[in-house]
Parts: structure tokens; C-alpha cells; sequence
């Protein structure tokens, strides 16, 4: 009967650890808002997922209780598209960033909203079908960085060097893993205080609002609180019913690449490798959306071909062999042959699905890589055989 007693409070005193917690966050973020000692531009970081939202949530919130006198401080709201974002998933961004715009322009807050995406020779279909990259796996994960990382980088150094300073603002929690958690504990500054420098972005102070916040807490406050720009935020809950997991956060350095592609069901790009099985897509076309299947075989396919030596090139792209301890060589890129398999299946894939999976700049810097490499070839073809008639 005690026990009973004990297990009854416990959400009534959930609830009031839950708006204590709330209240304070709010005015933390207020107070930071309003320090008079600088005026450095705020960077939201937004990936769509319920963390960023709620944190987007709480600086709107705050932002509207100000007087207008008083929002001096810009605010940046950064989110990043790496062009082969799961379609569902980059459908549901593009609406919640078009309102997100249009509250902030309405309510007249000090709100800028940017979506950075690769540039167009960095693309995830440029480095693969142009260059040969292999899908990504564990070892070799290139597209973080080239899709993530670089894009939103570069955005906060460009805010850097106009404002000498930023705070970024990220919708990360520690209970969200233990590798999180260690990561926060890390880079926790020792004084107490809210900012600490970012590890390797000079001039980016790092701010992590809702870092003490649970996942029931986030989706209670999510599911009590109706967002500022309009709507609810069912159609979140329900996205992450469908995927059967959760979404891969904006990431701004190495250390925080194992949240993309780890064993865990998350969404993010439909291209992804780095796992086995897309159990986010398995997710997606079980909950009625069928038309993506063919998506989720084309990955599969990808993923199948990977580790296939015959398609692939004996040295790399410098024309060098690697070899392993043991005296194997290490694959090279896919062959050219390969390259424009996977093109002419991506085209067809892209009819079947009508969806825009690959654009025409991306294919025009394709087909550019390609002739370069067909003459770098030609050339050392040429190299060889005069090397030859010297001996």
C-alpha cells in the first residue's frame, strides 16, 4: 500500500520538477539574451527532431516576452539539408522552416532562418558516382563531414567574422546516451557558467540550454506547449512514431559523427550505409508510405555492392596502391563502369518515384569528374609506355 502511495506521486512530482525546470531554462535564456556585457548573434541549431524544437521553442517564448525595444540580439535559426535527407523527413523540415520564417517575420522578432546544404562538388552523389567514393561505413564515413559538417561550419565562421563572436545554441541532453553524456561532461566549463568554447570553431561559444531535460520531459512539454509558429506538434510525434526512432541532430564536429549512422533507429538520410538495416524507411513504408520502397532497395543495393572488388579500382584516386599489413591491397574507388551503372539506376529510380533524387548540377559535376579522370588515365598510360621505350 506504501508502495502504491509512492508510485502515485510520482507524476504529480514529476510535473512540478518538469515546470521548475522549464522556468528556469526560460529564465537562463532570457538572462543570457539580455547580457549587456556583448551583443553576440545567438545560432539555433534545428535539425526538426524533438530536442531542437523544443529548445527553438523556448528562445521563441522568450523572445515574444520581451518588448521589442529589448531584442537587440540576432538570432540565427541553422539547419542543414544534405540533399538526400529521407523524403518524409525533408518534407516535414521545408514546412516547419516556411513557418518558422513566416512567424518571425509576422511577430517582427530578430530572426534569420538558414538552411545550409553541401557544396554541389561535395555532394553525397558527386563523391560517390563522380569520384567513386564507396557507400560509407563505419571506417570510412566521409559524408559527415562533407555533407554536415562543412556546410554549417562554415555558416558559423561566416557569422564569426561579422560579429567576432557567436553562441551556438544546441538541443543536446545527457540522457539522451552514455556517449552523450560523457561528451556533455567533457566540455562542461568547471565555474559554472553556461558558455564554454566550441573544441575546434574559434569564436563559436557553445550554449546547451535543455541539457539536464529527460526524453518523457521533452515530449510532455512538446505535446502541453503549441509552437509559436503555428500548428501542434502531432505531426512530430507522429514522424517519429512512423520511423521507429529518432532523427539524426545537426552536427557541427567529429565528435558528435556517431549520432549519425549508429546501430539505433534514426532518421536522416535515406543513402545511409553506415547501418546494416534502414529501420527508419522499413518504418516509414510500414506506416502506409509504400512509394518508398524502391528507395530502401537502391540503398540495400548500394550497401550489397560496397565491398565488391570486382567493382572496384585496384589504386586510389593519387593512382597509388594501399596495402595492408598482411600484403592485401585495399580497394580503390568504384571503376568507372560502376560509376555510370549507379547513375543510369539512380535516373531510373528517380523516374519511378518522382521525386528529385539527384539534380542536374550535380550531374553536370559528375559527368566534369569523370573526363578529368578519363584523361588523368589517359596520362599515365601515356607515362608508362615512355618510361618503357627509355629502357
Amino acid at each position: 500500500m506504501q508502495e502504491q502511495r509512492h508510485q502515485q506521486r510520482l507524476p504529480q512530482e514529476r510535473s512540478q520538477s518538469t515546470a521548475t525546470k522549464v522556468a528556469r531554462t526560460l529564465a537562463e535564456l532570457q538572462e543570457e539574451y539580455l547580457d549587456q556585457n556583448h551583443n553576440w548573434p545567438w545560432i539555433v541549431g534545428y535539425s526538426g527532431g524533438k530536442d531542437s524544437t523544443l529548445l527553438l521553442q523556448l528562445v521563441f517564448e522568450v523572445l515574444l516576452n520581451l518588448p521589442a525595444d529589448k531584442r537587440t540580439r540576432p538570432v540565427h535559426v541553422l539547419s542543414n539539408d544534405t540533399l538526400v535527407e529521407s523524403p518524409i523527413l525533408a518534407s516535414f523540415v521545408r514546412r516547419m522552416v516556411d513557418r518558422i520564417r513566416n512567424a518571425a517575420n509576422a511577430f517582427g522578432l530578430p530572426v534569420v532562418v538558414k538552411v545550409t546544404t553541401p557544396a554541389v562538388d561535395q555532394t553525397f552523389w558527386v563523391n560517390l558516382i563522380g569520384r567513386g567514393y564507396p557507400p560509407p561505413n563505419r571506417m570510412f564515413r566521409w559524408c559527415t563531414d562533407r555533407l554536415k559538417i562543412r556546410p554549417t561550419s562554415d555558416y558559423i565562421l561566416s557569422r564569426v567574422s561579422d560579429s567576432g563572436q557567436v553562441i551556438l545554441l544546441l538541443g543536446v541532453r545527457r540522457s539522451e546516451s552514455a556517449v552523450r553524456a560523457a561528451s556533455v561532461d567533457r566540455y562542461t566549463p568547471a565555474d559554472g557558467s553556461r558558455l564554454n568554447p566550441h573544441n575546434s570553431l574559434k569564436g563559436c561559444q557553445v550554449y546547451r540550454p535543455i541539457v539536464d531535460f529527460t526524453t518523457e520531459e521533452v515530449w510532455e512539454l512538446l505535446l502541453q506547449r503549441t509552437p509559436p509558429w503555428g500548428g501542434s506538434h502531432r505531426e512530430l510525434v507522429t514522424l517519429y512514431r512512423n520511423a521507429q526512432g529518432g532523427e539524426c541532430p545537426l552536427v557541427i564536429d567529429s565528435d558528435q559523427s556517431p549520432s549519425c549512422g549508429t546501430s539505433s533507429s534514426r532518421f536522416g538520410c535515406w543513402t545511409c550505409t553506415v547501418v546494416e538495416k534502414d529501420k527508419s524507411m522499413q518504418g516509414f513504408i510500414d506506416a502506409g508510405f509504400e512509394h518508398l520502397e524502391p528507395l530502401m532497395y537502391f540503398r540495400d543495393w548500394l550497401f550489397a555492392i560496397r565491398n565488391d572488388r570486382s567493382r572496384r579500382m585496384r589504386t586510389r584516386r593519387n593512382g597509388l596502391v594501399t596495402l595492408m599489413k598482411n600484403g592485401s591491397h585495399v580497394p580503390g574507388p568504384f571503376t568507372l563502369e560502376v560509376r555510370r551503372e549507379i547513375l543510369d539506376r539512380l535516373l531510373k529510380l528517380q523516374n519511378e518515384v518522382g521525386l528529385e533524387l539527384i539534380s542536374k548540377e550535380e550531374i553536370e559535376m559528375i559527368k566534369k569528374i569523370w573526363s578529368e579522370d578519363l584523361l588523368r588515365e589517359a596520362a599515365r598510360v601515356l607515362e608508362t609506355l615512355n618510361n618503357k621505350n627509355r629502357f
